[in-house]
This record gives structure tokens, sequence and C-alpha cells, in this order.
């Protein structure tokens, strides 16, 4: 027949694949075997005659099938199985639905609405550059500071990394040149709080050919004292605290490069504020010198507003790379000191 007459069949799970085996049996042959079969799915054909299982055969261990009467020479024994299988582990493609393995597609995946994952992983470079659109981000709502992090392509086509404000403001100094006598901002002490001293090394002679100290409100932890500046050979490892190797104006011998006298920390007395200039301390042919000016409020005796300015000289001719500073009795109760340089303009 070419076809069924009728209504369409309905189609239900399980479903079965047949499959057949035909044997040409010899004489008397009751037992065969390597058939291969599902038991209890298992039909058995002699010469056209369909077999009664049970009766006529048994096949209980789906490999043999066991005649009861055994077979005439040349009989045609046909044996049928049927294996099932499932159709109902599927995703309609007209509904939708879930797969819940992976899933590998060795094509392309075009996709008309939004895909949504946990994670997204795609290889390097395969997000072209016009598609990181970041304008639909939120702002950052802030001044940017150090460690605020950018994106960069770590050289040309290479990995992308993340990077601090601060690293591209390490770089922009390394491309910004300048010019001769200009004032270059280097370092803070930072909120000073208790510190036996504070030190700065942060000179650079290729860059820079002078530098300025700008005291706000340093404040010493012992009443009227004095504040010097001890300067280093080997950047910061040792600093000459030897009095008599400095001398002030009228060379009188000092411990240290003099920055400020009688520093008052009383009440209303808000310490030392001015500033304080090395003059080519990388030049090795010459001694360093030094020169300060300074304000300070001292209530004591009749009180006052006192400004007051000192040079001094450190008797060595030395490359100086490094200075501590540090209050002749006592610790730095406060304040701030800010490093600045004078450009060369390389």
């Amino acid at each position: 027949m070419a076809g069924y007459i009728g209504g369409k069949v309905a189609v239900s799970a399980p479903q079965q694949i047949e499959t057949k085996h035909t044997v040409t049996a010899t004489a008397s042959q009751t037992s065969i075997t390597n058939v291969g079969y599902t038991v209890g799915a298992v039909h058995v054909y002699q010469n056209g005659i369909r077999l009664v299982d049970g009766t006529d055969y048994t096949a209980t261990n789906g490999s043999t099938v066991t005649l009861e009467t055994g077979a005439t020479e040349n009989d045609q024994i046909v044996i049928v199985s049927h294996g099932s299988f499932e159709t109902a582990d599927t995703v309609s493609k007209a509904s939708g639905g879930t797969f819940s393995g992976n899933v590998t597609v060795s094509g392309n995946i075009t996709a008309t609405g939004s895909v949504t994952g946990n994670s997204l992983v795609v290889p390097d470079g395969s997000i072209p550059l016009v598609d990181l659109d970041i304008d639909g981000g939120t702002d950052i709502g802030a001044a940017l500071v150090d460690a605020d992090l950018m994106v960069v392509d770590d050289g040309a086509g290479g990995t992308n990394r993340k990077a601090t404000m601060s690293r591209l403001a390490t770089y922009m100094n390394t491309k910004i040149s300048p010019g001769v006598g200009s004032l270059v901002y280097l370092a803070s002490s930072g909120a000073i709080s208790n510190a036996a001293n504070v030190s700065f090394t942060q000179f650079d002679a290729s860059k820079y050919d002078h530098y300025k100290f700008y005291f706000q409100h340093v404040i010493p932890a012992t009443d009227n004292t004095f504040m010097y500046g001890y300067v280093s050979t080997d950047g910061g490892s040792n600093y000459d605290t030897t009095n008599g190797n400095y001398h002030k104006q009228n060379t009188t011998a000092a411990p240290g490069l003099e920055v400020a006298e009688s520093v008052g920390s009383d009440s209303n007395e808000y310490g030392l504020c001015g500033y304080f200039e090395l003059f080519a301390p990388h030049n090795s042919s010459s001694y360093t010198m030094s020169s300060s000016g300074n304000i300070t409020y001292q209530t004591r005796s009749s009180g006052g507003v006192y400004q007051l300015s000192y040079t001094s000289i450190h008797l060595s001719a030395a490359d100086v790379d490094a200075i501590q500073f540090a209050f002749s009795s006592g610790n730095v109760e406060s304040g701030e000191i800010v490093m600045y340089g004078i450009a060369n303009g390389t």
C-alpha cells in the first residue's frame, strides 16, 4: 500500500525502533543466538507464521531465542525486536523551553531579543571597540581619586588590564615637561600625628634644581622649641644629625639646617607656618645652602605675631638626596608639610 487511509495517527511516548534479524535454520535447530533484542518487545516468525511467546519460543535474556520445536532445515526464522526511545525531552521550536545541560553550537547564534546569563565568556578581541558604548553607565558622581580604576590595553593588541588613576598621574608627570623655574608638586606628609620626624626622599636632580617646602601649622609636642632639617646623601637611609656639621648665620654652629626658632604649642599658638628652601642640593662640589621664612604667634611675655627668616649651610660638599625635619625637643604633634621641586626644564 502507498499509504494509510484515514486520520492522522497520534504519536505518543515512548516510541519504538524496529530491528529485524533473518536466520535460515539448520535441521532441528532450536537455539538462535546473538540476536540482541528487548525482552518483552520481540516477535518471532517461522516461514511467515508468527509464533507465540512462551508457547512456541522463549526470549528472556536479550540475546538468545529458543524454539520449543526444532526447525526443519532451511526454515526461515525472522526475529523482530522493538527498542524504545523517548520524544518528550525536547525543546519546542515554536514554544521554546529550557536546556538543563551544556549546549555546543558550531555555527552562529542570532537573537532578536536579549541574552541573559550568569556570566559571559568571550574570546579576547572578539568584541569590536565600537560596541563598548558606556553612555548608558552611571556617572561616578565624585571627583576621581588615586584608587579609582580604569581599563587599559597592555600594549598595542595586548591584554586588557585595570590600572589606578595614581598610575595615570605618574605617567602624565613623565610626559609633561614644566618650564624652567616652574614649581612642581612632589609630595605631602599628609596630616601629621605625633611623629618623631617627617622625611622626604623625592629628590630628582635630573628634573629639579632646587626644592621648596611649605609648613602649615606644624605644632611641636614640646612648647618653645626649634625646627631643624637634617640632610642625607644615601636616599634617606641615614641623616646627618651631628651638631657643628651645620652653620647658621654669623657662622654659629648648629645641629641642622635651621627652619624656625621658638615654635610654640601653648593655647592659641598655632605652631609654624612658612617655607623652607634648599638650593642645588645635588651639587657635590659645593655646600648645601638653605633659607627659610616663617610666621608664628606667641602668647608668652607681651605676646604678638613674629615673622622670622633664617639662613644656614651644611658643611659638606656632597650630593644631598633626602631631608628629614624634626623639632629639637619632642615629637611633631600635628600639621602638614608639602614638598615642591623647582623644575630645570628637562
